[in-house]
């Protein structure tokens, strides 16, 4: 599982790491917010009404699911668990509330949240998106000091500062040569400690 606030950069790592480790299976998530301008229905999202959305709860067809910026997200739980019944590494990108539902029903998933070098980059990589108006970025930033605390909730942090260093850090996790890299380090305790005050 790999998290993020928004503007961390999680999106462009994640598919960076994919083209890297081509044995890994994405887990294309269901959403009820509208396609960004080049996503493609069922390789970046499976866009869904927000009444299906509901629907899907109630047939019990998530691991897990989480409302975000007005919009719900979810991970099904019959693409899992074939995922895993064929023995097959399977990446989710979702936030920590899904993390949390996914740590309770697959104890064993690893678990890596993304974290920005300053709250800075964060703002300066949202106003980059160029796709949200400015109150959007606002919130999000807003949205993403509340993401931040729940970085003591994973396995491993990732710093995106240097996007290549980043990619060879996720690497090394996903080989399972990642323990330089757990979340409890001094480096993350400090940078989330500063990360908290702006």
């Amino acid at each position: 599982m790999v998290a993020a606030p928004s503007g961390a950069g999680k999106t462009s790592l994640v598919k960076a790491l994919m083209q890297r480790e081509p044995q890994i299976q994405f887990s294309v998530s269901y959403t009820t917010r509208e396609p960004r301008l080049n996503e493609i229905a069922g390789r970046d999202y499976h866009f869904v009404s927000p009444e299906r959305f509901q629907e899907m709860i109630a047939n019990h067809e998530f691991l897990e699911h989480a409302r975000v910026f007005d919009n719900c997200y979810g991970t099904g739980v019959r693409a899992v668990q074939e995922a895993l019944a064929n023995g097959e590494e399977l990446l989710l990108e979702i936030d920590w509330q899904g993390a949390r539902q996914v740590r309770a029903r697959i104890p064993e998933a690893c678990s890596i949240f993304i974290m920005p070098p300053s709250r800075d980059a964060l703002q300066a990589r949202l106003k980059a998106r160029s796709t949200d108006a400015e109150e959007v970025i606002r919130r999000r930033l807003r949205d993403a000091a509340e993401d931040l605390g729940h970085w003591t909730e994973f396995d491993y942090v990732v710093i995106n500062d240097d996007f290549a260093r980043a990619i060879e850090d996720l690497q090394a996790i996903v080989k399972n040569r990642g323990n330089a890299l757990v979340a409890q380090r001094p480096e993350v305790v400090h940078l989330a400690a500063a990360l908290a005050k702006s």
